[in-house]
């Protein structure tokens, strides 16, 4: 079990961050690199038919053992940071038997229990940040550790009686492409399960239907002593459009099922304006509706202007798997109990935002997300508790024993 944190250390200083600009898959050369050391490891500690494929996919599968009939269950977690905050040089640290003050960082960050009160659930037990100048890399290294050192103890364990077993191990996840060269039919599970929640407990089956939206908006630039009636400012039109969108839509004004637009970028001048907008919402016509929205936002500026000013590009990127895991609820179940078999109170929740096991849901493989442990993705005040990732690691091994009797 103990295996578990000397991974996660050693994975956590692999620099494997994707790049949402890239036109390469994967995005980056950096995160075959890892991949490649993965697959080593895999065949070192006894996996069968270890591979990598052309587009960075690294499988591996865990012979049956005592149910060779069941049904085949898989293991996913992607290798990727994200590229919103420093992946590069990071340093995990271990803080041994947490006391609740606040954790000082480098750079002046704190992890301080009055703006994370969260952390103030795990005093008394180690806890893994970085030094305040990266991100830790939790998502999703930690389930990528946990996975591989569950596989170690059933590899070498006669007592744990199971089915064929699956892993995979993606790229990109966190630019949401993690999936897009997944072959679910060669991978061969019937069900699985991400290993890419966050703290103790979550056991997610819904997420967010999401959209992606790029607008372009085109300026007239005229000199500003004679700009009257002929200068239309493209950064103004921008701001006016922004305005039209509901405030209270937000993210930073939602929780729980509400949806949201948010604004990720913002580029311009009085010639040319660029935004681009996530859309959000968990129930289905809600999110045709926001998008409904934003075309008609963007068909009333035109006709101010009495032209086509503003262009809206709108790409569907993933949907609630929640209608694909229904008709088989028996694998959140696995998942449910798995968890009050290792003394895990169960924390059903749906997902704001999205994973890989949304899209391998709708593309044939039904795929929960559980817990691997970790808080505050994705920045500097990244924490997770040692004794998290050891119940992750108990929960997979409990989920392979049940899941031999389907």
């Amino acid at each position: 079990m103990e295996k578990v944190v000397e991974r996660f250390l050693k994975y956590a200083k692999e620099y494997t961050t994707s790049d949402p600009e890239s036109k390469t898959y994967p995005s980056t050369n950096r995160q075959i690199i890892f991949m490649k050391k993965l697959v080593d490891e895999l065949k070192d500690i006894g996996l069968s038919e270890v591979e990598m494929d052309k587009f960075g996919y690294v499988t591996a599968t865990i012979p049956a053992n005592g149910f060779e009939n069941s049904k085949v269950v898989g293991f996913v977690a992607h290798v990727d940071t994200s590229p919103d905050f420093s992946g590069e040089n990071v340093n995990p640290q271990i803080i041994e038997k947490y006391d609740g003050t606040p954790v000082e960082l480098k750079n002046g960050v704190t992890i301080d229990p009055k703006e994370f009160p969260e952390i103030l659930n795990y005093v008394g037990q180690s806890i893994i940040t970085a030094d305040g100048t990266t991100l830790l890399g939790a998502d999703d290294k930690a389930g990528v550790a946990e996975i591989i050192t569950a596989a170690e103890i059933i590899l070498n364990s006669k007592n744990i009686k199971h089915g064929k077993i699956r892993l995979a191990f993606t790229p990109d996840e966190e630019i949401g492409k993690g999936t897009d060269h997944f072959d679910v039919k060669k991978f061969g599970a019937d069900f699985a399960y991400t290993l890419d929640g966050g703290e103790i407990g979550e056991l997610e089956f819904e997420n967010f239907n999401a959209a992606g939206a790029k607008i372009k908006i085109h300026g007239r630039s005229v000199h500003p002593g004679a700009a009257k009636n002929k200068m239309i400012n493209a950064v103004l039109v921008a701001h006016k459009l922004i305005g039209m969108l509901p405030a209270n839509q937000r993210p930073e004004h939602t929780t729980g099922y509400e949806g949201f637009f948010h604004l990720m970028s913002l580029n311009g001048n009085i010639e040319k304006a660029e935004l681009s907008y996530l859309i959000r919402d968990h129930d289905f016509s809600k999110f045709e509706e926001k998008k409904k929205l934003l075309r008609e936002v963007v068909q009333l500026i035109n006709l101010e202007y009495g032209s086509n000013l503003v262009e809206l590009e709108i790409d569907d990127q993933y949907y609630n798997m929640l209608q694909k895991i229904e008709p088989v609820m028996y694998v959140v179940d696995f998942a449910k109990q798995a968890m009050e078999q290792a003394g895990v109170e169960p924390k059903i929740r749906a997902i704001r935002g999205g994973t890989d096991g949304a899209r391998l849901s709708y593309d044939g493989l039904p795929c929960p997300n559980i817990f691997a442990g970790g808080h505050n993705f994705h920045g500097p005040y990244e924490f997770i508790p040692i004794p998290s990732m050891l119940k992750s690691v108990k929960v997979i091994l409990n989920i392979v024993q049940l899941a031999g009797v389907v």
